[in-house]
């Protein structure tokens, strides 16, 4: 038995084997379940081959290899759905690269400057990281790209390579666009259409199994943080004038009833009759087709107040799916709309200057770069620029977890470099190239579905390929490579990890903590008493924004959950010992959606009384969480009214404080 990876103790149960992984080495190594990107393999096997094959034809290998090093870049960074987003996600990158590539280049050779050079820029690079996602890449190719000009003889005069990177990413750009013409509003339309479908989902598991209609309601969140990022993100630019977009926000706009009303049907603790989610499907379908005329509706008549709420609901977004074009100006922003883009960059740039953990963050990376570049300077280490381009792909917090990106960055290199071994020792050097580095180029974005470790072991060979194209080492570039990624990724884990507490506890709780105190504010301005018609339609929209905004966060905290499970004990520990609580506090955001649908189609409202005293609960159970677990007791009592719209919220409210009350 000493083969079987598991042991039997006593009690009947097992314990593992003493060389099975530990759980968050085995949630890194287990692949994702993402479909293979065919579209984007595709891109990327002719983004890279094609620079070499060309470079080749012209006698300067040198030069097909580096605008083979930008279209690199470009793979990685198209990442996005609608062809605007995906021009932020590859052209403003690719500008801060070859500003990156362009220092670097300046300061090879130069010792001691480059050093202090590559620190400053790392500290830069950290901070505009902080900003979002495309900040994220764009600071990460600053640097990796400035590590890579001072660590590599490049043509010269010094704008060559800058030059060149840059087709090497506008030809990946140019290749994702190509389908513009065609698919233009596609992404759009097939997000919001994908709402709908999620929505049905939700209406179709309503009633059921809980786990079931917890799944199916974190998919609609998901499907309408994507729908309303799309549409609202093009809204910002065109201000209304596009019709096929008015109509597109209308429909995704009216959908929000729906969605309020999926909680009240699943309180109603039995299943909807199957006409209401076929409906639902109906719709998006009519979206996805751009279908209009008069729907054609046959459902169940209604008789509680939830089934009511579905049926006016249904009923009206039957109505505006099917209206070839909504009133301009009767389509307002649901969630609001974004601001222009100079005004967010503008406030971008002021959060990222007064944030701490932005100068935490900068000053992390420019430590740990500052340090891997004084010992390839002091100590003789082979191809010595693999020490820093390890430490900047591994030292990013927002990707992951550092300590686990680590782990598996090793991993991934070393597999990575049995294929790049192979590859550089029986693929002879020329023409040869090109074949391979398409299927390889391939690779990465199939890889890159299925987790860290496997898209490390993809990207490997392909850098391996184009430096050997411009330092000619061949196979003697495995040994360093392996030698360089294990001291960053060293590096990293002490200077970037252990010597920085924050990076040893989970920010769950915290984040938890104001999400509880937003479902507090929710609950009270769902219940706040209103003037007239003209309050209750600006009260109606607060409402709204304020319950996306904590589906939102309660994404972000499951986001955060996940990354912190992947660290290693006692963090990774600590963050599952919150779940509980945060499907508590997603079961009480519910409950409140759903009395608020109740009331609004014919229940009593709550007493004043009744809902302040939930929401003081509510707060002090934000502060228990602050405190990690220190729940006080409030003493006034709302009234037992079983009956009543928020008989749920006094249950899930009650059933979270006693997850968080120590000793329960």
């Amino acid at each position: 038995m000493s083969t079987e990876r598991t042991e039997q103790i006593a009690g009947g149960r097992t314990r593992p084997h003493p060389l099975t992984p530990p759980p968050w080495l085995r949630a890194g190594l287990r692949p994702a379940s993402a479909p293979i990107p065919w579209a984007a393999a595709l891109r990327a096997a002719v983004a890279l081959a094609v620079p070499l094959a060309v470079g080749l034809a012209l006698d300067e290998p040198e030069y097909g290899a580096l605008v083979s090093m930008g279209a690199l870049s470009g793979v990685i960074g198209d990442t996005a759905d609608a062809y605007r987003m995906r021009i932020l996600n590859i052209a403003v990158p690719q500008f801060f690269g070859a500003v990156g590539v362009a220092l670097g280049t300046l300061v090879f050779g130069h010792g001691w400057l480059a050093v202090g050079a590559l620190t400053l820029i790392a500290l830069v690079s950290g901070m505009i990281s902080s900003i979002g996602t495309v900040a994220s890449v764009s600071g990460l190719l600053l640097l990796l790209n400035a590590v890579i000009g001072a660590g590599l003889p490049l043509p010269q005069p010094w704008w060559t390579a800058p030059l060149l990177m840059s087709a090497g990413g506008l030809f990946v750009l140019a290749l994702t666009l190509l389908g513009w013409p065609l698919r233009g509003r596609l992404p759009e339309r097939t997000a919001v259409a994908a709402t709908y479908l999620a929505v049905a989902d939700a209406l179709e598991a309503a009633g059921g199994p809980g786990a079931a209609y917890v799944e199916r309601r974190q998919q609609v969140t998901q499907a309408l943080n994507q729908a309303y990022d799309l549409v609202l993100g093009r809204r910002a630019r065109v201000h209304g004038r596009s019709p096929s977009l008015v109509r597109m926000l209308a429909q995704l706009n009216v959908v929000i009833p729906l969605v309020e009303a999926a909680p009240a049907a699943h309180l109603r603790g039995r299943p909807l009759p199957p006409a209401i989610p076929a409906a639902v499907r109906d719709l998006a379908a009519a979206v996805e087709e751009g279908r209009t005329g008069t729907p054609a509706l046959d459902l169940p008549a209604p008789h509680t107040p939830a089934e009511r709420a579905i049926d006016s609901a249904l009923r009206h977004a039957a109505t505006v799916v099917h209206l070839a074009e909504p009133d301009v100006n009767n389509v307002d922003d649901r969630l609001g709309r974004p601001a222009a883009l100079r005004v967010r960059a503008r406030r971008a740039v002021r959060d990222m200057m007064l944030s701490k953990a932005s100068w935490r963050y900068g000053l992390r990376l420019a430590l740990c770069i500052g340090l891997a570049q004084c010992l390839v300077s002091l100590i003789e280490v082979e191809r010595s620029y693999w020490v820093a381009l390890t430490v900047t792909f591994v030292l990013k917090p927002d990707f992951g977890s550092v300590f686990s990106r680590a782990v598996l960055r090793a991993l991934g290199t070393a597999a990575g470099l049995v294929l790049a071994a192979a590859v550089l020792a029986e693929v002879p050097r020329g023409w040869w190239d090109v074949p391979v580095l398409a299927v390889l180029g391939a690779l990465i974005p199939a890889f890159s579905a299925k987790g860290y470790a496997f898209q490390t072991a993809a990207i490997t060979p392909v850098i391996l390929m184009l430096s050997d194209q411009l330092n000619h080492q061949g196979f003697d570039l495995i040994r360093p490579r392996l030698l360089d990624s294990l001291i960053g990724c060293a590096i990293t884990l002490v200077a970037g990890y252990l010597l920085w507490p924050e990076s040893w506890r989970t920010r769950v709780g915290d984040r938890l903590a104001e999400t509880v105190d937003d479902a507090a504010r929710y609950l009270e301005r769902a219940f706040a008493p209103v003037a007239d018609d003209a309050a209750l339609a600006a009260a109606r929209t607060a409402r709204l924004q304020a319950r996306r905004r904590i589906y939102r966060e309660l994404s972000g905290v499951r986001s955060e959950f996940q990354r912190a499970l992947t660290e290693p004990p006692p963090t990774g520990a600590r963050a599952a010992a919150w779940w509980p609580l945060v499907v508590a506090v997603e079961r009480i955001v519910d409950a409140t959606t759903a009395a608020r649908v109740r009331v609004d189609h014919g229940a009593a409202p709550p007493a004043t009384e009744e809902v302040a005293v939930i929401a003081r609960q509510l707060h002090s159970l934000a502060d228990g969480v602050r405190g990690q677990g220190l729940v006080a007791p409030v003493a006034e009592r709302p009234c037992e009214d079983e009956t009543g719209v928020l008989a749920p919220v006094r249950q899930e409210v009650a059933a979270a404080r006693a997850i968080a009350r120590p000793g329960d």
